[in-house]
């Protein structure tokens, strides 16, 4: 037990620097090398660029690892209540230097990128992710609840674009666009009602009891946060797309007309 301890603390040290050392050193030294239009951007956007960078690397980083453990993971899968999360707290551990990484980068940087959503949207995911890490219960439900990490990418990206400021209407913009919006309603909008028809199903049953009341408290509370959150974000993201797709439309009708008065 004591050498899963010192596991976990050490992969959340870890990650809590890498992410530190990628936001203050990397992503400056990086993002200057791969984009021209980087240099030419004001402290207050780098700052945020710099946060979306480190962003997606965890996306990416704690997204992958969830997807293999969601599908292979043979521990949690066979019971998602108290399956041996050995693997799966290497990845909770992960994010959650992430997200007490973030948390501290928010809070200093508050007048250029601070957002009380995204302080409830962390403290919320490091509140569910302790029980995870200190009891080593619902490893697959956590794990499961990190894939909508896997949108984080494409939502960064789209920001990517707009502060280099692509037209709109360009390809890889739209693609993005479109990518961002389908992805973000498989990981976040429709993994709601299985992870709910999951509670409903196990509720009552002896396992289900062992976890304890605060267990059960902190469960079902943090996943209402986020899933609340998650719809507000989706809603947003649809306008937004929808209003693109008009845009195109109409650019396209405008097009065609001048196109038809010529001949």
């Amino acid at each position: 037990m004591e050498a899963n301890t010192n596991v976990v603390i050490g992969t959340v040290c870890c990650s809590f620097v890498t992410f530190q050392l990628l936001f203050h050193f990397i992503s400056c030294w990086f993002s200057a090398r791969v984009s021209l239009g980087y240099n030419s951007l004001s402290t207050e956007k780098k700052i945020e660029w710099n946060s979306r960078v480190v962003s997606t690397c965890h996306s990416m980083l704690v997204g992958i690892f969830g997807l293999y453990l969601f599908f292979f993971d043979e521990a949690t899968i066979a019971d998602p209540l108290w399956g041996d999360p050995s693997l799966v707290k290497i990845n909770i551990s992960t994010a959650s230097g992430y997200l007490i990484s973030d948390l501290l980068i928010i809070l200093f940087n508050w007048k250029v990128i601070g957002d009380k959503f995204f302080i409830i949207h962390h403290c919320a995911g490091l509140i569910a992710y302790y029980f995870v890490l200190k009891i080593g219960v619902l490893a697959y439900i956590a794990n499961f609840r990190l894939l909508a990490e896997l949108s984080s990418p494409f939502v960064n990206q789209r920001w990517f674009f707009e502060v280099l400021k692509y037209p709109k209407f360009s390809k890889v913009n739209v693609i993005n666009g479109i990518l961002m919006t389908v992805v973000f309603f498989i990981v976040r909008i429709i993994a709601i009602p299985p992870m709910y028809f999951y509670v409903y199903s196990v509720y009552g049953t002896e396992p289900y009891i062992r976890l304890g009341s605060v267990v059960h408290f902190v469960w079902i509370s943090s996943c209402i946060v986020l899933d609340v959150m998650n719809i507000m974000w989706m809603i947003k993201i649809t306008k937004g797309c929808m209003k693109v797709i008009s845009l195109i439309r109409q650019e396209k009708a405008k097009d065609s007309l001048q196109n038809g008065k010529l001949d």
